[in-house]
């Protein structure tokens, strides 16, 4: 893939360059003097197009942008059924998209028991007790996202104090990564585990001095509990995932990249998205089963499905688990566990066999790898699938890419492969993976400027459920490299910050690129869709610590209006 060896400006002009709707299309829509349907003025527009980067005004027609320039000029394609919006001098972005986030996770964080920020096991078993009160007895709870390396004790927690407070339910809480999961004694007797239970390929179980079940189960192991859960019927799904992207619209999200979705949930969102429900630009990654690959692959790649809601073209794999539960694969030993290296989840086999394939099929591969060993597997995959079925812009993406090998920071370029981060684990992890890593792996650990300087583009996101919805927070992690507390002064390692025009293309250009839709989003240009948020703050120009004040007023897709924020 030539276009990834070129330098970073050049790759953002060749996108541009690529795309039927640029600057020079502009005086064919002012000369056509057909009206518009909507004109916003008075704006301060960061339009993420380096053809005209900064603009106070633009007119959509039929959903798209027909022209970005001057206010006198954008007023010349007013008409009697034209909405003009006056921004009042308010700063106007592309619609942001996640570029790696779980749309049904979501969905179902939305209805369990939010355990994210619990400073202790105490709060998290305090929050699992209150749902039980209104809970029928024997019905299962669920709730994610707690941390136990928020807690005073930072040790995985045991089941017995959960069990004992909620003997009546079953009960699996996911931690806030979902790669570890506690399950109480009650959830462990319907799954039948007990201590002759062997731990799953990929899976590990954690256990008492006796060999009995703590009651956490890392990676693949919370599967032994998780599949006893009953699942929501498809209605309740979708009520769920509508209740989702009236969610993200409000953060001014319009579009995001689903990390791993089945068969049966796709099905659901075409069939939402033909009923004009889904009202999101959602580009799907097909979860690892054999038989669903099988079935997409035979359809071949499926782009900008019923008016541009639907992209399914790409495929999920995990090559390891996540640093927090210490399942992220390394190459050599954590630091506070210098018996342990971690998880491959997938062999290498695998994934080189399934990027072969996608290769065949016109198909992205996307694959999870944290630890570096899992970072340097994946790219070992590719190169040989690549040398294998040789195909020019594959995009092939390496998600989290998080803690990277020296060696392995240029082969990322070098391999037209695209590293998909979240800037929000960053913030997230910092306070301890010093302690897994020690000092010097640190040096490659969410290293965004390290690649950025290779001429790679970073997709940003949010990895939600795993972190907060909110784009923003990815925003200010990437420019400042603290947390919301403006902590630490002068942000950690704060030479791999982004710049802000590198941070706002992360989050509209970039993951449009990453999902092949840089001609029909990701910038605020002539052709491409209508998709922008207002902000009543100018994050390309105030105080980093004032970004995480940033409201979102208003959401537009294809000039819609989606969401306007309460006076």
């Amino acid at each position: 893939m030539l276009i990834s060896l070129a330098p970073r400006r050049a790759l953002l002009a060749l996108l541009l360059a690529g795309t039927p709707c640029l600057a020079a299309a502009q005086p064919r829509a002012v000369a056509s003097q057909s009206p518009a349907d909507l004109i916003v003025t008075n704006a301060r527009v960061y339009t993420a197009d380096d053809t005209r980067p900064l603009v106070e005004a633009f007119a959509v027609r039929g959903g798209r942008i027909v022209f970005t320039g001057s206010a006198r000029e954008a007023v010349t394609l007013t008409g009697a059924a034209t909405q003009v919006v006056d921004a009042g001098g308010r700063t106007v972005i592309p619609g942001m998209v996640d570029g790696h986030a779980h749309f049904a996770g979501l969905a179902q964080k939305l209805r369990s028991v939010d355990l994210v920020g619990t400073r202790s096991y105490d709060e998290v078993i305090a929050r699992v007790v209150d749902r039980a009160k209104t809970t029928p007895a024997g019905s299962w709870i669920v709730g994610r996202g707690w941390d136990q390396n928020a807690w005073g004790n930072t040790a995985f927690p045991t089941h017995e104090a959960l069990s004992a407070a909620v003997p009546d339910h079953p009960v699996i809480l996911d931690r806030v990564d979902g790669h570890a999961a506690l399950a109480n004694a009650a959830a462990m007797r319907l799954a039948g585990l007990t201590a002759a239970t062997k731990d799953p390929s990929g899976g590990k179980i954690l256990r008492d001095a006796k060999g009995a079940p703590t009651g956490v189960l890392i990676d693949r192991a919370s599967g032994l509990v998780e599949n006893k859960v009953p699942a929501p019927s498809r209605e309740e799904l979708r009520a769920a995932l509508k209740d989702a992207v009236a969610r993200m619209h409000s953060l001014g999200l319009v579009g995001m990249h689903d990390a791993g979705a089945s068969r049966e949930s796709i099905e659901l969102f075409e069939d939402m998205a033909a009923k004009r429900e889904l009202n999101l630009r959602l580009y799907v990654m097909i979860g690892d089963n054999a038989e669903a690959l099988q079935h997409y692959f035979a359809l071949g790649p499926r782009n900008a499905l019923y008016d541009g809601q639907l992209w399914v073209r790409a495929v999920k794999l995990y090559a390891d688990g996540a640093m927090g539960s210490r399942g992220a694969a390394l190459l050599e030993p954590y630091s506070d566990d210098p018996n342990n290296s971690g998880l491959l989840l997938s062999a290498p086999a695998h994934i080189q066999e399934v990027a072969e394939r996608g290769l065949a099929a016109g198909f992205q591969v996307n694959t999870h790898a944290i630890g570096d060993r899992g970072n340097r597997v994946v790219l070992d995959a590719y190169e040989r699938a690549f040398a294998q079925v040789p195909r020019a812009d594959h995009r092939f993406r390496v998600e989290h890419a998080q803690i990277l090998h020296q060696d392995d920071i240029p082969r990322f370029a070098q391999l037209g492969v695209i590293p998909s981060m979240q800037a929000s684990h960053q913030t997230s992890d910092m306070y301890w993976i010093g302690k897994r890593l020690g000092p010097t792996r640190l040096y490659g650990a969410y290293a965004w400027q390290s690649l950025l300087k290779t001429g790679v583009v970073i997709p940003n996101g949010s990895d939600f459920p795993v972190e907060d919805v909110n784009p923003l927070i990815s925003f200010h992690a990437s420019i400042a490299r603290q947390d919301a507390r403006d902590w630490p002064a002068g942000g950690w390692y704060p030479e791999q910050r982004m710049s802000r025009e590198d941070a706002l293309r992360s989050m509209t250009l970039w993951p449009a690129y990453a999902g092949f839709q840089e001609q029909v989003m990701g910038s605020i240009t002539p052709g491409k869709y209508a998709d922008f948020v207002v902000l009543d703050q100018d994050i390309m120009r105030i105080p980093a610590d004032l970004v995480l004040r940033t409201r979102v007023l208003s959401t537009w897709l294809a000039g819609k209006l989606v969401y306007k924020a309460p006076q």
